[in-house]
């Protein structure tokens, strides 16, 4: 388990940038994209539109990943 962020390159609105997310997070991201039968990129800009202005698009997405598992729980 890798506790520190790793720099990850993704497209967002047709400019790379990078997301630092710990290997636990992007990982599960990754699977959440494969199981919408989404590019990655794809959901990244939807979480982008979604976030707003007062969060940063990592914490966007390790909120989404939580909730995503939560959704998921009996």
């Amino acid at each position: 388990m890798n506790a520190r962020p790793v720099k990850h390159s993704v497209t967002l609105r047709g400019h790379r940038t990078s997301v630092s997310l710990e290997d636990e997070f992007w990982n599960e991201f990754r699977a959440i994209a494969a199981e919408k039968n989404m590019p990655i990129n794809v959901l990244v800009a939807e979480i982008d539109v979604a976030r707003g202005v007062d969060m940063g698009l990592a914490s966007a997405i390790r909120l989404y990943v939580l909730q995503t598992l939560k959704d998921r729980l009996p």
